[in-house]
């Protein structure tokens, strides 16, 4: 395996971590009333590689998942992301 496969995955699990603690905390700030994450934030994370770890935080926290913009919006920038890797990894 290439250095920067290597550094690639690195990065894309600190991400979905990163993400994935996000809708964690933002869950715990809506139910103690506290200043919250910005749904943007929430979704440049998922953007930028942190798509399958918003997407489970979603779901494990029961988090945003009456909104239609994070129930549609998240599995597609998941699909979207796999779709570049399987083309970019093809080429």
């Amino acid at each position: 395996m290439s250095f920067w496969i290597k550094v690639l995955l690195v990065y894309l699990v600190f991400m979905n971590i990163v993400a994935f603690a996000a809708m964690g905390i933002d869950k715990y700030k809506a139910k103690h009333k506290k200043w919250r994450i910005q749904e943007k934030t929430l979704f440049l994370l998922a953007i930028i590689g942190g798509s399958l770890g918003a997407l489970y935080g979603m779901h494990l926290f029961r988090h945003k998942t009456k909104h239609k913009s994070f129930m549609f919006g998240m599995p597609a920038i998941l699909i979207v992301q796999i779709l570049i890797g399987i083309v970019w990894f093809l080429c």
